[in-house]
């Protein structure tokens, strides 16, 4: 059996070594589903973490068995790719308790009527808090002018030797990860109760969320599994747009649309508002665009953190309009082009014009 063992990105060349949802020059195997990434075609996944568990039932895979493991950022996808490598037999005991986790972790997304979907949200929940409690938060290491592929290092390091127990017994983490878990189990009543509608757009891959106030991202995309882009309509005319992580990454279970530059809808709305903010998009690479009324500016940080966690400013656009102005740009921008998998980034950009 090879007994692997985790080392910082920066020690990628020093010897044979796996990267996982990572890419790097001189890998002995990639296993990463970012656009473009070397991972072997038969080992390709929705998440980084279920190509390694696809590696770990090959083992004949060709470079699996570096003795190395490394990641370039620590999110809990990436997390559980490395950590099933160094923890094999355990990780394949519990596989799909696992493709659960990196699922949830990644696109935010979960079946509530899986039976381990409970399990799997607490211990999400656990590497969110100890993460933000004993490091930082997601993005967070430009601000402390550190390198993310180097700061992440110490994060791996705490986390690796202790994640077992916490996965075999949830309730020794509880502290940790009851304060998010019951905060996101709030957001999931809401979201089930008669207060939440969802509409569907199957042909552009949108779901237009109505629900009184903004939940944790957990609980709000939990049912806009198989869509690509989420418009949140919030009680007082709030309003929230994004593209989901899925079209970021090269999805394997189903085609997509490609992303589409916001600015000619930021445009048009904003020819309509007459509120004191002003609609504004982050661009197409970015892991999440969001298009919404913007006050202050936020950071990476704060985009990336839950929509119950940041100002959402009150429109005069109808909820009605809005939603009517959302998906006519869509339908007619999606005309023509037909889903499919494996978009490169400068294929998404020529269809939206070089933007």
């Amino acid at each position: 059996m090879i007994t692997r063992f985790f080392v910082p990105f920066r020690q990628l060349r020093q010897q044979p070594t796996i990267v996982v949802d990572s890419t790097g020059t001189g890998a002995a195997l990639t296993l990463a589903h970012w656009r473009g990434a070397a991972t072997p075609a038969l080992l390709r996944d929705d998440t980084s973490a279920g190509s390694v568990l696809r590696a770990l039932r090959q083992p004949a895979t060709p470079g699996l068995a570096a003795p190395a493991v490394t990641a370039n950022h620590f999110d809990v996808d990436g997390f559980v790719g490395v950590w099933a490598l160094l923890n094999p037999e355990l990780a394949l005991e519990h596989e799909h308790l696992l493709r659960l986790v990196a699922t949830l972790g990644d696109f935010r997304e979960i079946n509530w009527a899986d039976p381990l979907a409970d399990q799997a949200l607490r211990l999400v929940c656990w590497l969110n808090a100890e993460e933000k409690a004993r490091f930082y938060e997601p993005f967070g290491a430009p601000a402390r002018r550190r390198r993310e592929d180097e700061a992440s290092a110490e994060k791996f390091e705490w986390f690796l030797p202790r994640f077992a127990g916490v996965l075999l017994d949830p309730e020794t983490g509880r502290a940790a990860w009851e304060p998010e878990y019951l905060r996101v189990s709030q957001g999931v009543a809401l979201m089930q109760s008669p207060a939440t509608t969802l509409r569907r757009y199957p042909e552009v891959g949108l779901v237009v969320v109505r629900t009184p106030r903004p939940v944790p991202y957990y609980a709000l995309f939990g049912p806009t599994a198989g869509a690509d882009m989420v418009l949140s309509l919030y009680d007082g005319q709030r309003y929230e747009f994004e593209y989901k992580y899925t079209t970021w990454i090269d999805l394997e279970s189903r085609p997509t649309l490609p992303r589409l530059p916001l600015a000619a809808l930021a445009t048009r709305l904003n020819d309509q508002e007459l509120a004191p903010h002003r609609w504004t998009f982050d661009g197409v690479t970015d892991t999440g665009p969001l298009l919404r009324l913007s006050g202050k500016a936020l950071t990476k940080p704060q985009r990336y953190a839950d929509p119950d966690q940041r100002p959402i400013h009150a429109s005069s656009i109808p909820a009605e309009q809005l939603e009517a102005e959302v998906v006519a740009f869509f339908r007619s921008r999606y005309a023509g082009i037909r889903p499919r998998r494996y978009w490169s980034w400068a294929e998404i950009r020529e269809v939206g014009g070089g933007e």
